[in-house]
């Protein structure tokens, strides 16, 4: 089995919290970007767009998501206001993935979002093969109009997910994976 096809048999997801500095040097992540945004692209829209999210930025748009938070629920305890606002702090990087899909005469919109998930994809893949592990997150912020317009996303642009990127504190386990039977049909 090649490098490539061992790396995508035995990927994993590592939460947040349980990763760790170093993240990747900018270098790094201009090389990861890079390959992340060599997807399918019908068109050459490029209908995605990536913001990273490093340093003091990570405890900056934590502060907005803890105050939507505290905003919609009056009753939060401290404690999980501190969780709201360190959705973003564990990882060393957070490279937000958004999706600019919209109308277009000819390229459907669907497509569009499916090469956004695409580019979430590919900065998965090339950050685990760079050495890095990572989680692929949306949570309820994702969604929550306050923290879209803290992270620059215009009104139509929508979150494809939060790329967390660092070091392993330890090696995940895996997790049950689909039962090939159950998903595949052949005709």
């Amino acid at each position: 089995m090649t490098e490539t096809l061992d790396l995508l048999r035995t990927r994993r997801s590592v939460a947040p919290m349980n990763l760790s500095e170093p993240g990747p040097s900018p270098a790094d992540l201009d090389a990861l970007l890079a390959i992340a945004s060599r997807v399918p692209d019908h068109g050459k829209l490029s209908p995605w767009r990536f913001v990273v999210i490093e340093g003091e930025a990570r405890d900056r748009i934590g502060a907005v998501i803890a105050q939507a938070y505290a905003d919609d629920h009056p009753h939060a305890d401290a404690g999980r206001l501190d969780l709201e606002r360190r959705r973003l702090a564990h990882a060393p990087c957070v490279v937000a993935v958004v999706s600019r899909a919209g109308p277009h005469i000819k390229i459907p919109e669907w497509e569009q979002v499916l090469s956004a998930g695409a580019a979430t994809m590919n900065l998965v893949v090339a950050a685990n093969a760079a050495g890095f592990a990572t989680a692929w997150l949306t949570e309820w912020f994702a969604y929550d109009r306050r923290v879209l317009d803290a992270l620059g996303l215009e009104p139509r642009e929508r979150m494809a997910g939060f790329v967390h990127i660092g070091r392993p504190k330890e090696v995940p386990s895996d997790r049950p994976r689909p039962d090939l039977a159950a998903i595949v049909t052949r005709i």
